[in-house]
């Protein structure tokens, strides 16, 4: 078994403070004394290797692709958030709940990539400030501790991507719609009218398509829906993964299992399966009574994309607004004023009132 890895500092050659990653440089900046450092040529650019599903199913994978991080675990939201050997408590980035690091280990696949920051904590603090002001029934307070709030935190999100080749046999029928004219009484008169039909004929025959990337979030920490709502993800723009793209920033563990993983990214590819089949179909209706799918060379990846991320306790609720860090779109909870909303029912009650009087008025 592989030691602990350490944090992901990297000192500043001229004075020794920590380095963090520039979304703006792409350089590591030392916030202390500004000076920049280039990353390592050999993290830059190339291509990233996929990683045999079957292998990893079966724990063959090399001992090398395999790392142990320090982690704190929520008891709340069940994050797993690196930290380092020296933090003693911390607030969970995913909840705001506080925490005590009573830190365990995460042995897990290592990640072959990831999407580096492109926005910097101001650009993504500004976007989560502009989508709640565009939110008419947030409570003001929420929105101005927001806007005055601590800062957001950059988290690096685990997913798996999974590539497969598959090969389907179906069985279905073709709907050919047509029409027939019927005599029909209406109003005690004779009238023509056409019926709409469906003349079904039997149909087989075999799709093909190759996945790549398909995408799947392997955290339980986040709502699904917020996440799936960050996309589109520049995929094409992955880098290979560097620790040094994470110098001051937190990465969260994996806590959806590669196989757990691969059960959602086949529900995906059934879905486009059927949707092929559907089309090779063809005619204006389509019914399917058996779709039988090969599939093989299936590969993975663990990857890590960039959220900046804010959890705010307001009145005894936690709220959670999340930004992608590449592309700054926000998604989040919807925060609720009773009071906006009163208001907002009275208005409607006194509008209606005289629409109605003048209405009554001019009758």
């Amino acid at each position: 078994m592989s030691e602990v890895e350490s944090e992901h500092r990297f000192p500043c050659d001229q004075c020794g403070a920590d380095f963090r990653f520039d979304p703006i440089s792409n350089k590591l900046t030392c916030d202390h004394c500004g000076n920049q450092a280039d990353l390592a040529e050999q993290f830059t650019g190339g291509a990233i290797k996929e990683l045999d599903f079957k292998a990893a199913l079966d724990a063959q994978l090399p001992e090398a692709e395999i790392e142990e991080t320090r982690v704190l675990s929520c008891t709340n939201c069940g994050a797993q958030v690196e930290f380092d050997a020296v933090t003693h408590a911390k607030e969970c980035p995913f909840c705001a709940t506080p925490v005590v690091t009573d830190t365990g280990t995460h042995r897990h696949i290592k990640p072959r990539g990831l999407l580096p920051f492109a926005l910097e904590e101001r650009a993504a603090h500004k976007a989560m400030t502009d989508w709640l002001g565009r939110l008419w029934f947030a409570p003001n307070g929420l929105q101005e501790y927001a806007r005055k709030g601590r800062k957001m935190n950059g988290i690096y999100v685990p997913y798996w991507t999974f590539d497969a080749d598959t090969k389907s046999r179906y069985r279905g029928e073709r709907g050919t719609v047509y029409y027939v004219t019927k005599t029909a009484m209406r109003d005690g008169k004779q009238v023509q009218v056409r019926e709409q039909r469906v003349r079904w004929s039997p149909k087989s025959g075999r799709v093909a398509r190759f996945f790549d990337d398909v995408l799947v979030l392997a955290s339980k920490s986040l709502p699904k829906k917020y996440t799936d709502n960050l996309q589109p993800w520049d995929l094409a723009a992955l880098e290979p993964y560097s620790p040094e793209y994470l110098a001051g920033f937190r990465a969260e563990g994996y806590t959806v299992e590669l196989d757990e993983g691969y059960v959602e990214a086949r529900k995906h590819m059934d879905r486009v399966i059927e949707r092929d089949v559907r089309f090779d179909i063809g005619g204006d209706r389509q019914r399917i009574h058996d779709i039988d799918t090969a599939i093989s060379d299936v590969t993975f990846k663990h990857i890590l994309l960039p959220v900046w991320l804010a959890a705010y306790k307001y009145r005894g609720k936690t709220y959670r607004f999340v930004v992608n860090g590449r592309t700054g779109r926000v998604q989040g909870e919807r925060p609720w004023s009773a009071w906006k909303i009163a208001i907002a029912v009275v208005l409607g009650l006194i509008v209606a009132g005289i629409v109605g009087y003048v209405i009554a008025q001019n009758q």
